[in-house]
């Protein structure tokens, strides 16, 4: 027979010091790894969904995996649009997108340095990056800039100093923010773009980084990739723009790896934080505990009521956590050396983050109820 149901929760009212100190340890431990793991969905979704399977990059072979080091002829874009075909041409408009992408350092109005992204494009980049789109203000000119949704997270900086109409100084030059844009979650929101002949004229360049082009849907790389072969002297590699996300999700591998590891320890420290709290609790009432096994109580029963207790705890400190990092932390802004990416609190890392409460409250009342149930019960009677 077991236990009621209602006598365990009883007994958590009973011990409300010792309950609320357990319920909020419990919530702290299970908020942390429903944080971490937001950390690595938001890094996997970000790098997933920044790569467009109709895009393909031409960049430096030399550079490897590294655009920032790219750098290729200017005249690169004339001569992949003339020579291979197969890209998209509507209106006589190739949509290719010369681009120069480059950290560098950058001030704001307030003084304040950090680093950041540039990307410098031209009036075609639109219609190749086909995720970005301008939510406010209007395209940059001479002198202008427009900045995305997290640039201001990447650059550690106030949102308010990349406001429209703020200036930003990097390069040598004063540049005014025209407009702000957000790209479907890609790493593009953490960049600032600007006019590419501007920007070549700030830093006396006269090469670029890469150039983006758009296949017809289904098309093929294979020319792209010919080309790039048989053109050795421009030293050039093409490279689907998924692929080239994919192998950087495979580069980050090990802080994901990382990270899961600070999931696990987290766990662990949870568990003997439980198992000590649950022993505190377990040892003022081993008289209870003896005297429910005079009355009759089997002590299967008595220990299935002890773990109830814990997982009940471990449920609400589940559902706390769950709510505030939905509501407080959720889309919140992570700097990092790609760029800057926002937590994603989904389904997956609810599920890890309150599985693993429901899991540390029922393991970490265990030990300490089997321990007090060994005890014979004439001890336990006189035990004080």
């Amino acid at each position: 027979m077991l236990l009621p149901w209602e006598y365990g929760i009883r007994n958590l009212t009973r011990r409300p010091f010792r309950s609320g100190l357990t319920l909020a340890a419990l919530s702290i431990v299970v908020l942390l790894i429903i944080v971490v793991v937001g950390f690595i969905r938001g890094l996997e979704v970000s790098l997933a969904d920044s790569g467009d399977p109709d895009v393909v990059l031409i960049y430096s072979v030399t550079s490897g995996e590294n655009i920032e080091s790219s750098a290729i002829a200017a005249r690169t874009p004339g001569l992949l649009t003339s020579s291979v075909a197969g890209t998209v041409n509507r209106f006589g408009v190739t949509f290719a997108s010369p681009e120069i992408y480059l950290g560098t350092r950058i001030g704001n109005e307030n003084g304040a340095v950090g680093l950041g992204l540039i990307r410098a494009v031209t009036e075609t980049s639109p219609l190749v990056r086909r995720y970005v789109r301008l939510i406010e203000g209007k395209w940059p000119v001479r002198g202008e800039v427009i900045v995305g949704k997290l640039a201001a997270a990447k650059l550690g900086s106030d949102p308010g100093q990349l406001e429209i109409g703020k200036k930003l100084t990097f390069e040598g030059q004063d540049w005014t923010i025209s407009g702000r844009f957000v790209a479907e979650g890609t790493a593009f929101e953490s960049e600032i773009w600007c006019i590419l002949a501007d920007f070549q004229a700030a830093t006396m360049r006269q090469d670029i980084s890469l150039v983006a082009l758009l296949l017809p849907p289904q098309g093929s790389s294979s020319e792209l990739t010919l080309f790039c072969k048989e053109r050795t002297d421009l030293e050039l590699q093409a490279v689907r723009e998924t692929d080239y996300y994919a192998a950087l999700q495979q580069y980050y591998r090990p802080v994901r790896l990382l990270a899961w590891m600070v999931v696990l320890l987290v766990s662990g420290a949870g568990l003997f934080a439980g198992m000590n709290m649950m022993y505190g609790s377990v040892a003022g009432r081993i008289r209870e505990i003896a005297t429910l096994q005079t009355v009759g109580y089997r002590r299967r029963a008595i220990l299935m009521s002890l773990v109830q207790e814990g997982v009940v705890l471990a449920a609400a400190s589940s559902l706390l956590s769950g709510c505030i990092a939905l509501t407080l932390l959720n889309g919140h802004a992570v700097r990092f050396t790609m760029g800057a990416f926002a937590l994603r609190i989904d389904s997956f890392a609810l599920t890890i983050g309150c599985g693993a409460g429901l899991f540390l409250g029922a393991l970490g009342a265990l030990p300490p109820a089997i321990k007090a149930l060994r005890e014979s019960v004439a001890a336990s009677l006189k035990a004080i």
